[in-house]
């Protein structure tokens, strides 16, 4: 990311800000709803995926240790704000998608990569505006969900609504967000694990400017979580919805320019 100009590095980093904000005060969305903003700004899938891998690691666990820290002060008996049996249920349908999807994203070009990325991200962003997210309402459904969801994960890290839509209705509300970031943290030690061995550049250098503008968004996401379990969030998701999918539209026609 040397390459950069001033004015690209100013973007990024408000991005990422933006990123760690989503990601902590919903549960999820946090590379969905920054990725399609980065490709924008340098369309280069595989030097932000690394770079989101591991804040997303490194944020994840600090909630959730933070979160049950709280839940276990002053009491004997500890509650543990993970739904781990769920999680174990659900990764022995995601588990082969996963893999899939991370080998599709080591071999398919950039730029078909981005413009997958953008049409996901538009589909998802319409639902959104239609305030009809994906729904499980079937045991095969929700297979197909977390199928699905898993290998765009694998692909692209922005498969979380399909999961979620899953999740949400097996998972108690209180432990819904440190469930989910529970589970992205070990679908996302794949993707790094498959990193590794393809030797992807993993942008060490740029976490330094880039984990305090996440950290920025992780603090202010804190607090707007803790009004979003009791809040309406349907009017938020429209915004972002209706964002996203301009930002979706310009991308894709951004390749014909």
């Amino acid at each position: 990311m040397t390459d950069l100009s001033l004015i690209q590095i100013v973007l990024i980093f408000l991005i990422f800000v933006w990123s760690g904000f989503v990601r902590t005060g919903l549960g999820f969305g946090g590379a969905m709803m920054s990725l399609p903003l980065l490709l924008l700004v340098d369309d280069r899938p595989l030097v932000y995926l690394p770079i989101i891998a591991v804040h997303l690691l490194i944020f994840s666990t600090l909630t959730i240790w933070q979160n049950n820290r709280k839940t276990t002060a002053g009491d004997s008996k500890k509650i543990s704000t993970v739904d781990w049996a769920y999680i174990k249920k659900a990764l022995k349908i995601m588990i082969i998608p996963e893999l899939i999807g991370v080998a599709g994203l080591l071999t398919i070009p950039a730029q078909i990569m981005s413009a997958i990325i953008f049409v996901i991200i538009a589909i998802y962003s319409v639902t959104y505006i239609l305030n009809k997210p994906f729904k499980s309402s079937h045991p095969v459904t929700e297979g197909i969900f977390l199928a699905l969801g898993a290998y765009i994960s694998g692909t692209s890290l922005i498969g979380a609504p399909l999961i979620m839509t899953v999740f949400v209705a097996h998972v108690a509300r209180e432990k819904l967000r440190d469930t989910l970031f529970a589970l992205w943290f070990i679908l996302v030690s794949i993707k790094m694990c498959a990193f590794l061995i393809a030797q992807v550049d993993l942008q060490l250098q740029s976490h330094l400017w880039l984990l305090p503008a996440t950290a920025i968004g992780h603090y202010f996401g804190l607090k707007f979580h803790k009004r979003l379990i009791q809040a309406d969030p349907v009017v938020f998701y429209r915004v972002i919805g209706s964002a996203l999918l301009v930002v979706s539209g310009f991308g894709l026609v951004s390749f014909y320019w």
